[in-house]
């Protein structure tokens, strides 16, 4: 009868252990992607990463007005440089940035210094006040969202 038992429980075994070995494997491999956390590209549900993406910047909000901003605003996060660079609509832009843990903290802005329109200039001007600090991001499927602790934000669009 203990023969019988051993016959019967030992394949039980194996096809337990054939079955729960994978999802056991599984179990943690995917990252969470909640508010400004990286997650992997290939975890279930991950959401953009903030480095090596084009995001388009289509509003920058300060003081309390929100302005809309020229069809070239964008920044780029390189992450194998550590320096964020782009366009703010009339002048480019570059600086150091770390990304890390939902902050990114900028260094002073390097821009170059070209005249354009009022309006542009008053969108530019609020722009660059995001940058020499840490700001706050915060991805929402292919919206980045960027915050600032005077209370500047700016919205931004992955390009496609």
């Amino acid at each position: 009868m203990y023969r019988q038992k051993q016959r019967l429980i030992k394949p039980l075994i194996t096809t337990a252990a054939v079955v729960l070995l994978p999802l056991a494997a599984a179990c943690g491999s995917e990252k969470a992607g909640s508010g400004g956390e990286q997650a992997d590209s290939g975890a279930v549900g991950a959401e953009r990463p903030v480095t090596d993406v084009r995001w388009n910047i289509d509003s920058v909000t300060a003081d309390g007005t929100t302005h809309k901003t020229d069809d070239n605003a964008h920044l780029t996060f390189d992450k194998k440089t550590g320096k964020v660079g782009g366009r703010l609509g009339c002048n480019h832009v570059n600086a150091k940035a770390t990304v890390r843990d939902g902050h990114i903290t900028l260094g002073a802005p390097a821009t170059t210094r070209m005249m354009c329109d009022a309006s542009l200039m008053k969108t530019e001007r609020a722009l660059l006040r995001l940058f020499d600090g840490q700001v706050s991001f915060r991805i929402d499927q292919e919206t980045l969202t960027l915050t600032s602790a005077n209370g500047t934000s700016a919205r931004a669009v992955a390009a496609e």
